[in-house]
């Protein structure tokens, strides 16, 4: 589901009465980490200002950021991995104070495993423009309030432009690879265009070379049913009491973006027309069982997120083109020098494969040939997060080299 927590990141299930009781009170106005709350596993970075593609500015950056493996002498071992659309730092390790849940890629990621932390020093950004650590809406202003509505516009570039200047922070000159997913890959695939001397390796999964009309449109009915919700106040709720918050309209956005995220063959084979308890959803009162999992992945999506941060990433979710200013797609894809693994997933109907496909075909270096590897799974564009066992292996052949 993109959403890379252990128990999203699974097979669709019925909701269950102690999934419902999960949920019980009322949501906070933001499910953003706000300064006071359990810093985790966090560290941070103080970045200075960034001037940003479209013209804005900003004028203090700080990153939060996760790490394991320990850094090698001349810095030569380093790995960045970014995360999803609404990810965060918390690649692998237990839930606790200042992590709600366990790490998204606790099979990928540690000792042993394809990205191995005793040979590697791996770094995990929250991405900027989120809510989990990460300069965003949800952050104070220079005025001493919140950005919100006011955090200016992003482009993949910019959050790019951003974990660069981390990199420069911790001494890494180039990565020996960049591993990224979905919008992590978007990022990673502007790493290797923009920045190709930085880059050793790169592992592009179920990402597109540029936003199409098709995935825009899509995510544009999901920013409007945030902007709909009568209590996202123009994006000024930080204040509201818990309940009062746009916690209707970002749950019914995330509905709308799981269904992109799930193959239909997942959902009807799991769930069919079951019905969710004894009551007849055929106007008796009941619900469809797909419709209560759908509502609760929602509200549950609520407590860990913030909606004026869904905006601003998904807007440069939209803004993706690597072959923006750089001569088209292909003319950009031919300037990348990593050695590269691009994957798809054969059931994505967000990110189709024959977006993989092209990237493969252009980029002079892949591990595979000129064609993507492409990985069987009934689980949609989520098969990346939740496909282990065939991600590792073609992660641990990028890595080999």
């Amino acid at each position: 589901m993109d959403w890379q927590t252990p128990e999203d990141a699974v097979p669709s299930a019925f909701v269950t009465e102690a999934n419902v009781r999960s949920l019980l009170g009322k949501p906070p106005a933001t499910g953003a980490w706000r300064e006071g709350d359990p810093v985790g596993d966090r560290r941070f970075a103080a970045l200075g200002p960034l001037a940003l593609e479209g013209g804005g500015r900003l004028p203090a950056v700080r990153l939060a950021y996760e790490t394991w493996g320990e850094l090698d002498a001349d810095a030569g071992n380093a790995v960045l991995v970014l995360h999803a659309l609404t990810g965060d730092s918390h690649v692998t390790g237990a839930p606790g104070p200042g992590h709600a849940t366990g790490g998204w890629w606790p099979d990928l990621v540690g000792p042993g495993r394809a990205i191995d932390t005793d040979r590697f020093f791996v770094v995990a950004p929250n991405m900027l423009g989120g809510c989990q650590g990460s300069t965003g809406p949800a952050s104070f202003a220079p005025d001493g309030r919140e950005w919100a509505a006011r955090f200016p516009y992003l482009t993949i570039r910019d959050q790019v432009a951003a974990q660069a200047a981390l990199a420069d922070a911790l001494g890494i000159e180039r990565w020996a690879a960049v591993v990224g997913g979905s919008m992590g890959g978007m990022q990673a695939l502007e790493w290797a265009a923009g920045l190709p001397d930085r880059v050793e390796r790169l592992a592009v999964l179920s990402a597109p070379p540029s936003s199409t009309a098709d995935q825009i449109a899509l995510n544009s009915v999901q920013l409007e049913a945030i902007r709909m919700d009568p209590t996202f106040r123009d994006g000024d709720y930080y204040d509201a009491p818990d309940g009062e918050g746009p916690h209707r309209g970002l749950a019914l956005a995330r509905r709308m973006a799981l269904l992109n995220y799930r193959a239909p063959a997942e959902l009807n084979d799991r769930f069919g027309t079951s019905w969710q308890s004894g009551l007849s959803p055929l106007g008796g009162g009941g619900r469809f069982a797909v419709e209560s999992y759908l509502d609760f992945h929602g509200n549950k999506f609520t407590r860990r997120f913030d909606a004026n941060s869904y905006i601003t990433l998904v807007d440069a979710m939209s803004s993706h083109d690597v072959g923006r200013g750089r001569g088209g797609v292909e003319a950009a894809l031919r300037s990348v020098t990593a050695r590269t693994l691009v994957v798809g997933i054969d059931s994505d109907r967000l990110f189709p494969v024959s977006g993989q496909h092209r990237i493969a075909r252009a980029i002079p270096g892949t591990v595979h040939g000129d064609e993507a590897v492409v990985i069987e799974s009934p689980f949609g564009h989520d098969g990346f997060l939740i496909e282990h066992a065939a991600v590792g292996t073609r992660l641990s052949e990028l890595l080999a080299y």
